[in-house]
């Protein structure tokens, strides 16, 4: 590869696959990407079509122009600041074989929802009757569909405000082959409830404080959607709606979990607590941090 995207190779010769991965993860470690060798190995295995483990018995493998061309536009996008997840259009979560496709209509499914989606599957009932889980601002569909994927015989709903954003889960549910009741709603406002309730609602709502969100990483500010972001003032602005909401919704018994930001685990045990819901707990994600709130309806 060249010095630069931008130009063509000084020499002419055909670049062995070993020589493109270091190449491109040393121009990445020199950019300050946090995850150079990973991101190089994605784009690398994404021109080359082939799977990223691939790229380890194709060392020797030399690689001709139009690979090269297409790893160079890549290698552009990435430098300014692209998510891998948008450059590759997909995203693996939760479970090996459900890849989504994610774009800027979307976040990017991060892995710490997965710590939702293990709770909450650890925490539905096994019964005769339906049952029934709700997934409210569900954005490419992640916690929608790793529940259906793990519980065919759950009835998920997944309801977001928006138009684009149910697109994109309705996809991902098409292309899954998972069957997913599709709703257009600011929270709970258009959501019937089912005869015997939900026996669990689970959100991963925005929880960015307004003031912080021009302080984060540039691949979120400049390409994730601010709307799926934007939590107002202290983050917990539709946490504390869709607390106040929920109940009516819930069967007796029934789990709210919520996903939520850095010191503000105590503010929404106190939140649920207010709101009448018992056995509040947290956990927390691999970074140590309370990344998950849970609260019964008794």
């Amino acid at each position: 590869m060249p010095a630069d995207a931008n130009t063509r190779p000084a020499r002419e010769k055909l670049w062995t696959v070993a020589e493109l991965l270091q190449w491109t993860c040393d121009r990445f470690t020199r950019e300050g990407l946090d995850e150079p060798r990973t991101d190089a190995l994605h784009l690398l295995s994404q021109a080359l079509g082939c799977e990223r483990m691939q790229i380890y018995l194709r060392f020797d493998q030399q690689v001709d122009e139009p690979a090269r061309a297409t790893l160079r536009d890549l290698i552009r996008r990435r430098l300014a600041r692209e998510p891998v997840a948008y450059i590759a259009g997909k995203r693996g979560f939760h479970a090996l074989g459900l890849d989504l496709h994610v774009d800027p209509r979307v976040l990017i499914p991060r892995p710490e929802t997965e710590h939702l989606v293990d709770w909450l599957l650890s925490g539905l009932p096994f019964a005769q009757s339906p049952v029934h889980v709700l997934d409210v601002g569900t954005g490419s569909g992640a916690i929608a569909l790793a529940v259906k994927h793990n519980r065919r015989d759950v009835h998920v709903v997944a309801c977001d405000h928006s138009d684009d954003a149910l697109a994109v889960a309705r996809d991902n549910a098409t292309r899954l082959g998972l069957e997913l009741e599709l709703l257009r709603s600011d929270l709970l406002a258009s959501v019937p409830r089912p005869e015997a309730g939900f026996d669990a609602i689970a959100a991963n709502l925005p929880y960015i404080p307004t003031a912080d969100i021009a302080g984060l990483q540039p691949e979120v500010v400049r390409f994730e959607p601010h709307l799926a972001l934007d939590g107002g003032p202290d983050g917990l602005d539709l946490v504390r709606r869709l607390i106040h909401d929920a109940p009516p919704l819930l069967a007796p018994g029934a789990h709210l979990y919520l996903e939520i930001g850095v010191g503000q685990a105590e503010a929404t045990r106190a939140a649920l607590a207010q709101r009448g819901f018992i056995d509040i707990a947290t956990r927390r994600d691999l970074a140590g941090i309370e990344r998950i709130v849970a609260g019964t309806w008794p």
